[in-house]
């Protein structure tokens, strides 16, 4: 896709104009272009193809701390100003809020690095429809068992994204984001399992082939059948590289600046405190070349910076956008929109080493249902996994619940593995945590 960042600098412009001339004594805009498609192959035919190219703009004004907002997908002058002027009639029926406004101008990221995102994947539809068979057939071709499929999805996706305020700040990069996926489902006798496996890269040639997804998800599929219950116990468990970013995932959420200014956090005021053993440190890293959660700046230009949410198990840093943190009384972390590649240390042990580490003990690998508090920590879900003895794998288990709570989980971590997943915003080895109450029959 050919993008026109010159065009989308100048709506942008001509937005904050208008909304200057309108009575908004701040305001900001985000403009975006993106082009992609996705083809799903089923059972050696053509499932779905999706082309999706989009524009939008969306803006906030701020009239003496009254907010409005208000967005298009029309990039037209007359829808241009059209929403600007909708945006500041919202504004004016708003309550003034004095923690209301843009980011402070001395934050805003003045320069930044190429961070290396943009990798626009060439591949043709026709192409990629023959990835998506290859790859279902890979995992079909790993056992006569497997009898089904959901089917195998290539996806290529690319845009451009342009913030501006009335500060003086216009901060515009491109991005890339592709995968290939695969779902398929195994039976035996009147037993039916499903699995996945999938890849995930900016960069098209950082892709596993397409062949080893599908050969991942045959097998992850088949190791299911014969799942048993387990009766109720306490009992060590480890959570997998690919389920343990979700597991700090409700650490990140805990110490957002929007669940504390509520307080909704199982871990209000806990800045200062331990919160994880001393061994675990959590560093975001926001400037790693090609991740998939890098950035050079915030969702509101704040410039993003290496720096420890969690050091030597000693909660650091909140995850602040500039509103949560005037609620605070603190000053923006630069995570609007999110975090930005949370690193979690681990130790030279592989996850083999981590099951003999464990010895007897539940290896999940699938989650079900949302049963996390977040105001008290409760933790219950629905799971499916392995049960392991003397280290080794047994046999498969499913229909179980295992329990506990954060704060108790976070404190009797044992030791995170060194095979940590790439694929998202948190990267982290497998964990293996002292104890979880596994409910069964």
């Amino acid at each position: 896709m050919d993008f026109d960042q010159q065009r989308l600098e100048s709506i942008a412009g001509i937005a904050l104009e208008k909304a200057k001339a309108l009575g908004a004594t701040e305001a900001d805009v985000n403009v975006s272009q993106g082009a992609g498609f996705s083809v799903t192959g089923r059972l050696q035919d053509v499932e779905t193809i999706e082309h999706h190219r989009d524009q939008g703009m969306g803006i906030t004004v701020y009239v003496n701390q009254q907010k409005g907002s208000a967005s298009s997908s029309d990039l037209s002058p007359a829808a241009v100003a059209e929403t600007v002027a909708k945006a500041c009639s919202l504004a004016s029926y708003a309550a003034k809020d004095d923690c209301a406004g843009l980011a402070d101008p001395k934050r805003l990221a003045s320069s930044w690095p190429d961070l290396d995102l943009w990798h626009p994947w060439g591949i043709s539809v026709v192409d990629a429809i023959a990835l998506s068979l290859e790859c279902e057939a890979a995992a079909r071709a790993v056992d006569t068992r497997i009898n089904n499929s959901e089917g195998a999805t290539v996806s290529a996706a690319e845009g451009i994204s342009l913030y501006a305020n009335s500060n003086g700040f216009m901060g515009v990069y491109p991005d890339s984001h592709h995968s290939v996926s695969c779902s398929v489902i195994a039976q035996e006798g009147d037993e039916m399992q499903r699995d996945y496996e999938y890849t995930a890269s900016r960069v098209p040639g950082e892709l596993r082939a397409a062949i080893e997804v599908g050969q991942e998800a045959g097998l992850r599929t088949v190791q299911r059948l014969g799942s048993r219950k387990l009766d109720t116990r306490n009992t060590p468990v480890i959570f997998p590289a690919r389920l343990a970013r979700g597991l700090f995932g409700h650490l990140v959420g805990a110490v957002s600046g929007g669940a504390l200014y509520r307080k909704s956090s199982f871990l209000l005021d806990s800045l200062g405190t331990r919160v994880l053993p001393e061994f675990i440190s959590i560093t975001e890293q926001p400037h790693i070349p090609r991740a998939l959660g890098s950035a050079p700046f915030d969702a509101e230009g704040v410039a993003t910076y290496e720096h420890d949410l969690v050091r030597a198990g000693i909660l650091e840093s909140y995850v602040l956008a500039s509103y949560s943190a005037r609620k605070l009384g603190k000053e923006s972390t630069g995570n609007a929109g999110g975090v930005h590649n949370l690193v979690v240390s681990h130790s030279d042990i592989d996850f083999a080493g981590l099951l003999a580490q464990m010895d007897t003990g539940l290896l999940v690998t699938e989650l079900m249902g949302q049963g996390v508090n977040t105001v008290t920590g409760d933790y219950s879900r629905g799971a499916a996994g392995f049960w392991v003895e003397k280290g080794v794998i047994q046999y498969p288990v499913h229909e179980i619940t295992i329990a506990g709570n954060l704060k108790q989980m976070y404190s009797q971590i044992v030791t995170v593995a060194n095979d940590v997943d790439l694929r998202g915003g948190i990267r982290s080895g497998s964990v293996l945590l002292e104890t979880m109450t596994v409910a069964g029959s």
